[in-house]
């Protein structure tokens, strides 16, 4: 017999997930739970993970994700949807918010036991993306504003509030400029293809009409016209083009025998120039074949099938080239302010990693040297007996001397607020203390140019969306603090953390592969590169037409690289996401309160002399 599960999360997963087939009316649907990105793939569904403990937020999170793919299971067609769909970005944008919004909608309608749990889904994914700190509409996705408003007007209910606050930062904007078309919803909401047409509309009052394409209902007209005028011809054989063309023949034959003259001297002179060619070449004296191009070189070191659409918008850029120095200095204050009663904890950790580290590097000699600096302490003896020889010294070697230490921020969406906060002083106060102890320090960041896909996307769409297109948005890497730099110099890059609209999504493989590749090119003798991240790395253009793991499986990739060659030492901090499962050395942590104290136990470790307390803090999995 089998034997029970001891996971008492095991009998809610096994409801849930028999419930959702019921609600989807697919019996044949694959429901798992992981921590990969949530979402539909064929016959799989991948719903959020649910842990032992069960906590609310967790089941709440489940129920939502369920409720909101079964219902787009339910009542969404594939085909319909991608008949009237848009060519252009934020055309396509909207069009799909509106659409996940109506199939949420008709589920509040005929199952209304689904929509608390949907608002529960909207919550927290608002909640992580930092909307409830949103002040501006420009800093808010049009297209998620125009979602959460296609749902609050057709189901009445009050949306989550970060999701209310960006609904409100558009609403008055949207109104305004598709308010004749706005009353149409509830008409529309049962039928897909009406809805289609609906949002079309309001994609068209919004102002982005140019980005729609043609349109479907015409080009069927189009096609019905000229499937009439073929059964015409077919039915009048003088109207049909063979006859004008023979007619041409007799009217003119002589000029007919000139066009056939002239194609086949043109055929004749194209064989003879290849002939030429041929011939010319086996007359070329005898030496190297020419040299074919090399192959081109792949994307990624560590994974040569890992594909990038589109590159040429990817940045590397300072800290400083995104803001003037102005706006610097106000959120380097603004930053200051808000962490002013977490920097005393942070300032003594630092100095006890610093008293740890200066412990180590005390000046030491060794005596009794053939040459190196005369030791005036053993003068006497000379003075005593002149045949005695002169005694030197030489100072031995400190230990962290030649080391750099490079800080790997996240600066997705998810870590707005706090995390962001404290990632970025953290950053900041280790920066000044290994600068003291001649440790150099290399603060870099990453995230995307845009939400869901940028220039990439829009090439990637205009091409015609071509199968498996690989990484589908704009990379931007910042440079905070580079090794050289002084901290002083670097310390209101900082600040940039807290402007408004910098993060955005997190493709943390190829930052890893960057940084790495920042690192093997340094002079230093020893490297440490320290990834501060708070999820799995994430950026819904590229997963929404690639293989779910696409991110993830390159993430692993790269780290499998870089602890393969040994040439950087890696380690990683989870601020409530376990990144354990991807990094061999990484500690997780639940709280972002605990980061400083990760982060300076585990420099501690790695520069820790003692083999026996470097691997024993390095055994640890987890901090709290």
């Amino acid at each position: 017999m089998k034997k029970p599960s001891d996971n008492p999360a095991d009998p809610f997963k096994k409801a849930l997930a028999e419930a959702t087939k019921v609600m989807a009316n697919d019996p044949d649907l694959t429901i798992s739970y992981t921590a990969d990105p949530s979402g539909l793939s064929g016959e799989a569904m991948r719903l959020p993970h649910v842990s032992r403990r069960m906590t609310r937020e967790e089941v709440l999170l489940a129920r939502g994700t369920a409720d909101a793919l079964a219902l787009n299971r339910k009542y969404h067609s594939e085909k319909t949807h991608a008949r009237y769909a848009p060519p252009g970005d934020m055309a396509r944008d909207l069009y799909e918010a509106m659409e996940t919004a109506r199939c949420e909608a008709m589920g509040a309608r005929d199952m209304p036991g689904t929509a608390g749990n949907i608002d529960a889904k909207i919550g927290n994914e608002a909640l992580r993306r930092g909307y409830d700190q949103i002040t501006e509409a420009s800093e808010a996705p049009l297209a998620t504003a125009a979602g959460y408003l296609v749902r609050h007007l057709a189901t009445g209910r009050k949306m989550p509030a970060g999701a209310e606050n960006v609904m409100n930062l558009w609403r008055d904007f949207i109104e305004t400029k598709a308010g004749g078309t706005l009353p149409d919803l509830q008409d529309t909401l049962s039928d897909q293809t009406a809805f289609a047409k609906f949002a079309r509309q309001v994609i068209a009052d919004l102002g982005y009409g140019d980005q729609l394409g043609d349109d479907p209902d015409s080009q069927d007209d189009e096609d019905e016209d000229q499937a009439e005028d073929d059964l015409q011809d077919d039915q009048d054989p003088d109207s049909t083009g063979q006859d004008d063309d023979d007619d041409n023949v007799e009217a003119d034959p002589e000029q007919s025998q000139e066009d056939q003259q002239d194609q086949s001297q043109a055929q004749v002179t194209a064989e003879d120039l290849a002939d030429q060619e041929l011939g010319e070449d086996a007359e070329m004296p005898e030496g190297e074949a020419p040299l074919e191009p090399p192959p081109p070189q792949p994307i990624s070191e560590a994974d040569p099938n890992y594909t990038v659409y589109n590159a040429d918008h990817d940045e590397e850029i300072a800290a400083e080239d995104l803001a003037d120095p102005v706006e610097l200095e106000r959120l380097r204050a603004y930053l200051d302010q808000q962490l002013e009663p977490l920097k005393g904890a942070v300032s003594r950790l630092a100095n006890k990693l610093q008293r740890r580290l200066q412990a180590q590097q005390n000046r030491s000699w060794e005596f009794d040297r053939e040459e190196g600096i005369l030791d005036a302490g053993r003068l006497a003896r000379v003075v005593a007996n002149p045949t005695t020889p002169l005694s030197f010294k030489v100072e031995k070697d400190t230990e962290f001397r030649d080391t750099l230490v490079t800080l790997l921020l996240d600066n997705s969406g998810s870590m707005r607020g706090r995390p962001i906060s404290i990632a970025a002083i953290c950053a900041d106060v280790l920066a000044r203390t290994l600068e003291r102890c001649s440790v150099k320090v290399e603060i870099l960041g990453f995230t995307t140019r845009a939400w869901k896909g940028g220039l990439a996307r829009e090439a990637w769409l205009a091409d015609g969306r071509p199968q498996q297109p690989g990484r589908l948005n704009d990379l931007r890497h910042i440079v905070y603090k580079s090794a050289d730099a002084p901290w002083r110099r670097a310390r209101p890059n900082l600040g940039l953390m807290m402007k408004e609209g910098l993060l955005k999504e997190n493709i943390d493989g190829e930052a890893l592969e960057w940084a790495h590749r920042r690192m093997v090119h340094r002079r230093e003798a020893r490297k440490i590169l320290m990834v501060i991240s708070d999820g799995a790395p994430v950026d819904d253009s590229t997963l929404s037409v690639n293989p779910a793991n696409y991110l993830e499986k390159h993430l692993r990739d790269v780290i499998a690289m870089v602890e393969k060659r040994r040439a950087v030492e890696l380690l990683a901090i989870g601020i409530g996401h376990d990144v354990t499962r991807y990094y061999d050395r990484a500690v997780t942590i639940t709280d972002v309160e605990q980061l400083a104290g990760a982060m300076t136990e585990q420099l501690a470790g790695l520069f820790d002399k003692d083999p026996r307390a470097r691997a024993r803090l390095m055994g640890i999995r987890r901090v709290g």
